[in-house]
């Protein structure tokens, strides 16, 4: 495979001043009837179609009859063989939003989701002939590589212990990242693309799953909080008995004990305001 070649052509100035001074000749040899000096203007009108501008932050790649003569990257006016054949393609960095694609995770949730790209064309041999059309190709393997990366990862870990977490779309915002600057990388090398970023710039639920998932999101919230919760009060109780039994304000059988507990545990773990009963009488009665 051939790669990219950087080429020097000439300043396009000097040629300028040059061609000026054929034409001018040529308009001398018409106006005292020099019929040989007409090729002066034919040499002139030849000159002017081998000039060409690069603008900054662009590139031109010059053919030859069909062939790769090279590339020019230096921005300016220049001139060159009027027989090359020009092609632009720009160094700046563009920016690429896919559409939302929906793709199942790795647990086979269907999910929306999109990328964000930012590009720029570092090889321009390849991108100009190694691919049909580079713009096109980044769209299309955009879309490949995040319908991919997709399937690799679950959306959200719904464990509540946090021991072996596993990375998630939802969650690990920087392992994805990286896993999909790898892929893409990966993919658009043969077309001399440089990948600057990318990220996930939309991802949520697919609408037919969505209600549920935000259900059972819900329901794992609560059962972590209630977890938390009951831990809570199973210490303060044993606190409590602990100090009781220490301090020897009061002596209480298993029974007694039992019904203190299940009387804390019910006030601590409630969800709503407990109504105090005044007792008259004795635990017995």
């Amino acid at each position: 495979m051939k790669e990219e070649k950087i080429i020097k052509v000439f300043n396009g100035y000097l040629i300028l001043v040059v061609t000026i001074l054929l034409l001018i000749l040529g308009i001398y040899g018409i106006v005292n009837e020099q019929i040989w000096l007409l090729a002066s203007i034919i040499l002139g009108v030849f000159l002017i179609k081998g000039f060409f501008l690069v603008n900054p932050n662009t590139s031109k790649v010059l053919l030859l009859f069909g062939k790769y003569v090279g590339t020019i990257k230096e921005n300016g006016f220049f001139w060159a063989n009027p027989f090359y054949t020009h092609k632009s393609i720009s160094l700046r960095a563009s920016n690429f939003d896919s559409e939302r694609v929906k793709v199942n995770d790795k647990l086979g949730n269907p999910i929306m989701i999109s990328t964000i790209l930012v590009w720029k064309v570092k090889n321009t041999y390849k991108a100009a002939f190694d691919v049909d059309n580079y713009e096109n190709f980044v769209r299309v393997q955009s879309d490949a590589a995040v319908r991919k990366l997709a399937s690799l990862y679950p959306y959200d870990n719904f464990e509540d212990d946090g021991k072996d977490e596993e990375i998630t779309l939802r969650a690990s915002v920087n392992e994805v990242s990286h896993a999909l600057e790898k892929e893409l990388s990966e993919r658009l090398t043969m077309a001399g693309i440089e990948v600057l970023e990318a990220r996930i710039g939309y991802l949520a639920y697919a609408q037919e799953i969505a209600s549920a998932m935000l259900k059972r999101q819900q329901a794992t919230a609560i059962i972590a909080a209630r977890h938390k919760i009951v831990e809570g009060a199973v210490s303060m109780v044993e606190m409590a008995l602990d100090k009781l039994s220490k301090k020897n304000i009061v002596e209480l059988d298993e029974e007694r004990k039992a019904a203190m507990v299940s009387n804390l545990m019910v006030i601590l773990c409630s969800d709503k305001d407990a109504t105090p009963v005044v007792n008259a009488g004795t635990l017995s009665h």
